[in-house]
């Protein structure tokens, strides 16, 4: 080989070196880990718009019952089944009366015995009183023979002994006349207890509602308290509403809302918010609402879970961005602002969220700046971008 072809070879390696060069230094530039970070940019838009309140709940009844006995016992029939429809004081479930019947017939017959014995204690005080007044006017008449010196002192003093007998025999027998009333009306109140425990085995409807769950059949014994049958009012319907506490802001009675159970997903109930819980979770950090139906939805079960959609009051004017342009840099809230080709983090100020990804800019910002939306990559100041319509091409794209 002379030094003409070892020259020409030398040549054409240095030549594909640098080829090989240049290219990798093009795709370190442009795809590699130089190549600068794509990013979409919008501007803010003045406008206005109607933030709302999202949240999650459960259909729950605001008037509810548990109907059962006050007293340990067997139940002994169930009147009614799961989805009756029952009004106030109607017949639900009876007890087992065991042995109330039988004491309430000795009662009555001990009641009975204490009437004789208050007209027997009356015809007592009756006969002591004619004895008294008899006694009473012995004495006065030996009173007045004693003055005249007909009967001895002795004879006046016997009078005198029987009068005080007499009146000692009329307390006793008023005394009796009281007793005998004590022990009537004593037994009249324990017959009283007894017709308010024999009307206790008799579970009564509390009000017009309906029947959600039968927890006892008749021969099951039953604790005091534990229910026999479960009922709720179906026109106090409401959804017990769950929202974030960061995003709450604005919750308040009486605002407007969209219901959509999970079993209609394509209907939208109105509602409005009837009350807001003083009590917030704690552990979930969620504050609590009650929100009614204006109208109560057929078909609906309790305990069914709902969205809801709060509405509130439209905004004032103001700067509007996509929320996911805002970021936290070192503690500060703000977005990444494009000064020329470089981007520069700008603190703001926020206001007000609506559901469909816009919030409000109260400061840090003019109408003219252009914010970075999204980007590929985390920004630093002074990084290289490129600017592009959208991160990843539609299908089909070229």
């Amino acid at each position: 080989m002379n030094s003409q072809q070892l020259l020409l070879r030398r040549l054409t390696l240095g030549a594909v070196a640098l080829v090989l060069i240049g290219a990798v230094a093009y795709v370190s530039l442009r795809t590699g880990p130089l190549a600068p970070i794509k990013v979409t940019v919008s501007q803010p838009a003045q406008g206005s718009f109607n933030p709302a309140i999202f949240g999650i709940g459960t259909v729950e009844a605001q008037r509810s019952w548990m109907v059962g006995p006050t007293a340990p016992g067997r139940v002994l029939s169930v009147k009614v089944d799961v989805g009756d429809t029952v009004h106030a004081g109607q017949l639900l479930a009876e007890m087992d009366p065991v042995d109330l019947d039988q004491r309430l017939a000795a009662q009555d017959a001990a009641i009975a015995r204490a009437d004789s014995a208050q007209l027997s204690a009356q015809a007592q005080v009756k006969d002591a009183t004619a004895r008294r007044a008899l006694a009473a006017a012995n004495t006065r008449r030996n009173q007045d023979l004693a003055r005249q010196n007909f009967i001895s002192a002795g004879a006046l003093d016997a009078k005198l002994q029987e009068q005080a007998s007499a009146d000692a025999a009329l307390q006793v027998a008023q005394a009796n006349l009281s007793g005998t009333g004590q022990d009537l009306s004593r037994l009249k109140a324990e017959r009283a207890g007894l017709v308010q425990q024999r009307g206790n085995v008799r579970l009564l409807a509390p009000a017009d509602a309906v029947v959600t769950s039968r927890d006892a059949e008749a021969g099951s014994t039953v604790v005091a308290g534990q229910p026999v049958l479960r009922l709720i009012d179906p026109a106090s319907l409401r959804v017990k509403l769950r929202v974030d506490q960061g995003r709450s802001a604005g919750l308040a009675t009486g605002l407007s809302a969209s219901i959509v159970l999970r079993s209609q997903p394509q209907t939208a109930l109105p509602g409005q918010v009837a009350r807001v819980e003083l009590l917030a979770d704690s552990v979930t950090e969620e504050r609590l609402a009650q929100v009614a139906f204006k109208q109560t939805p057929v078909g609906v079960s309790v305990g069914e879970m709902a969205e809801v959609t709060l509405h509130l009051p439209a905004t004032a004017p103001a700067l509007l961005l996509p929320n996911v342009s805002i970021q936290r840099q070192q503690g500060q809230t703000g977005v990444w602002r494009l000064k020329g080709d470089q981007p520069e983090f700008a603190a703001v100020k926020l206001g007000a969220q609506s559901l469909d990804g816009q919030v409000q800019i109260l400061s840090g910002l003019s109408q003219d700046d252009r914010v970075v939306v999204y980007s590929e990559k985390a920004l630093q100041p002074d990084a290289r971008i490129q600017v592009v319509d959208a991160l990843v091409k539609p299908a089909g794209a070229p």
